[in-house]
């Protein structure tokens, strides 16, 4: 049966470093943007944008500003200025349509930080580190991930304010005259994408498993190299079994494989990858046809590329729909907000049917914005409560997607507490989860089946594969890489492309999603109706693909060069040129001095790097970040805001 809705005490969602939580005020309706427009379509239609600086940091925010609507203007997307390690801030100037213009800056840093790229932003907040792990030392990524997630944050940034103007929880030019302003940064994204790392690192207890190299994915005797994903310990057992693997080698490799979500390793014994070795791919995709279990072979960038020019152009990360089929006119408007500080999105409800990663941090950055968030999970709560390492008694990686939520616990599966569901969302504004595909209509949860009981709904769904896909494995974040290329294009040519074991398109995909469902309650606010909004993994795979996918049409190898973005040893630690000057400081002999005598000897050659930061415990003193971390009230390690807003 349904509980009563419950609050975890961690409740502050701001830490004091670029909370949401500002105090702006709200205009009531004086201050909204009362109107409906019936020729919207899409979210940002008739605004325009006008962008320059850094081009690495703005294409992401170009594209989805346009992909979304929006006109541009002289400038827009070209990324005029800057260039290397030193390039300048990003600028983003988006307005019209009867809003008040909104400026975004994004940027790597803080100013003489020596944050100045991308391989200097993923060294010092841990994302070098945690990647490494599976290598047993740090590694540089090869995509430009945090370029792409601070891209995506400031586009989350730009939407909210747009939506807190049309509501009257924003009140424009308050604090800058002529506008509103935005910031994002990478450093600020990289602390993001560690949070549930860091998390753990600053637990009660220690971590439940190795952390250890080692992993996925498998080879197979006739070259072929594949993911394997299940869920089940049985299923698990069963593969195994069905390919003779010693007994106690599958019992020993249950529990790091299913822990590598969560520690970015899986030092499982080395016997399971010789049994794999010993049989042909044909004889492994019957074992996991037999089991239960599934398996993906890893697909090249090039395959990727053919199978786009066939299918036709990308299409956008997310989609919308009205809900219902209700015109523009005689759908319920939403409520006014009321004037109040707390965010552009107070005043809103959210209720996350979320699993995992995506969803959860979708609702997540939705509550730093300002919206209450309601959880919902299932009778006697969500079991990664108890995941280990726990703070207070409770998971600390958890808590790093979850703190400050209320949940309500309620059987999908019985028809009382479904209809209690449907009250619940008879009152919010979003609905938001990442079922598997087709339960939402099993069980009458769909956006047709909950618009009837509100048809002013957001409802949005954070799933794998989009429906693109016709013979897709489970729409998991290392089944997704290993089908979409990604393992190529994170490691150089001299090391195996695989998978990283950090959650990279989980993560990304819950930036999306947060993205879509802002997207969404804008073009709410703009047409009156309810809509329904997906997101994906395969989007967000897209969208951190897209230039080495270029780089495929234009005849070029997709793949970084030999040691890319690979940090130089010290007597002492690790530090990272960047990506301009790693030639240059290659050619020095580094390996007999400590780190700070390193970096000193490459800055009085001109040259930047900064340290490498390899235990996540020292982000708590890192002078270099732009934000500082805090502790939520179960003790557990809380990252600043992604955006700040003035």
């Amino acid at each position: 049966m349904a509980s009563p809705l419950t609050t975890d005490s961690a409740s502050t969602y701001g830490n004091g470093n670029g909370s949401t939580g500002t105090g702006r005020g709200g205009a009531g309706d004086g201050g909204r943007v009362a109107r409906r427009d019936a020729g919207v379509r899409r979210p940002l239609d008739g605004l325009r944008c006008e962008i320059t600086g850094s081009p690495a940091l703005t294409r992401v925010v170009a594209d989805h500003l346009t992909r979304l609507g929006a006109g541009t203007g002289a400038g827009a997307g070209t990324g005029t200025g800057g260039g290397g390690a030193t390039e300048r801030p990003g600028t983003i100037v988006l307005g019209g349509a009867g809003f008040v213009p909104v400026t975004g800056t994004v940027a790597w840093g803080a100013p003489g930080s020596g944050i100045e790229d991308e391989v200097t932003a993923q060294a010092a907040t841990g994302v070098m580190a945690v990647h490494g792990r599976r290598h047993g030392g740090p590694r540089g990524l090869g995509v430009d991930y945090l370029a792409t997630a601070t891209g995506v944050l400031t586009v989350q940034a730009l939407l909210a304010d747009l939506i807190g103007q049309a509501r009257g929880t924003v009140t424009p030019g308050t604090a800058t005259p002529g506008g509103t302003r935005v910031f994002t940064t990478a450093d600020r994204a990289g602390l993001l994408t560690v949070s549930q790392y860091l998390a753990a690192s600053g637990a009660d207890e220690p971590e439940a498993v190795e952390l250890a190299a080692g992993g996925p994915p498998f080879t197979t005797a006739d070259g072929t190299v594949f993911e394997l994903e299940t869920l089940d310990p049985g299923d698990w057992a069963a593969f195994w079994r069905a390919l003779d693997a010693p007994a106690e080698a599958v019992r020993a490799g249950w529990r790091p494989f299913q822990f590598r979500y969560a520690t970015a390793c899986a030092p499982f014994p080395e016997v399971l990858h010789q049994v794999a070795r010993r049989h042909d791919w044909a004889r492994v995709q019957q074992a996991a046809g037999r089991s239960g279990a599934q398996v993906c072979r890893l697909h090249t960038l090039s395959e990727r590329a053919a199978k786009d020019a066939a299918d036709g152009p990308v299409p956008d990360p997310w989609t919308f729909a009205r809900l219902g089929g209700a015109a523009p006119e005689t759908a319920p408007a939403p409520a006014p907000a009321a004037p109040r500080a707390g965010g552009p999105l107070s005043g809103l409800t959210v209720l996350e049917a979320g699993r995992r990663i995506q969803a959860p941090l979708a609702a997540h950055l939705l509550g730093l914005l300002g919206a209450r968030v309601i959880r919902v999970e299932p009778p006697g709560g969500d079991p990664l409560r108890g995941m280990p390492p726990a703070c207070d008694g409770i998971s600390a990686r958890w808590l790093a997607l979850n703190r400050g939520k209320e949940a309500v616990e309620i059987d999908i599966k019985a028809p009382a507490d479904r209809r209690r569901l449907r009250e619940l969302v008879a009152e919010a504004d979003v609905f938001l989860h990442n079922w598997a595909p087709g339960k939402a209509a099993e069980l009458e949860l769909d956006a047709e089946h909950l618009a009837a009981v509100n048809p002013a709904l957001v409802h949005a769904y954070t799933g794998g594969w989009a429906g693109r896909v016709a013979d897709a494995p489970m729409g998991t974040d290392f089944m997704v890489q290993a089908r979409t290329g990604t393992g190529e294009a994170v490691h150089p040519a001299d090391e195996p492309p695989v998978p990283s074991l950090l959650t990279l398109l989980d993560l990304l995909g819950g930036l999306h999603g947060t993205e879509a469902v802002l997207a969404a309650l804008l073009l709410r606010e703009r047409t009156g109706h309810g809509v329904r909004v997906e997101s994906s993994l395969l989007g967000a795979a897209d969208t951190l693909l897209a230039p080495a996918l270029d780089r495929v049409r234009q005849g070029l190898d997709p793949r970084p060069p030999a040691g890319f973005r690979r940090p130089l040893r010290t007597a002492d630690g690790w530090i990272a040129p960047s990506d301009t000057d790693a030639g240059a400081a290659a050619a020095y002999a580094l390996g007999g001095l400590c780190t700070e005598d390193a970096l000193d000897r490459l800055r009085a050659l001109g040259l930047t790097a900064t340290a490498v930061t390899t235990d996540l415990s020292d982000l708590h003193d890192d002078p270099r970040l732009s934000g500082s971390i805090s502790r939520d009230a179960h003790g557990a390690p809380a990252v600043p805001d992604p955006w700040s807003f003035a």
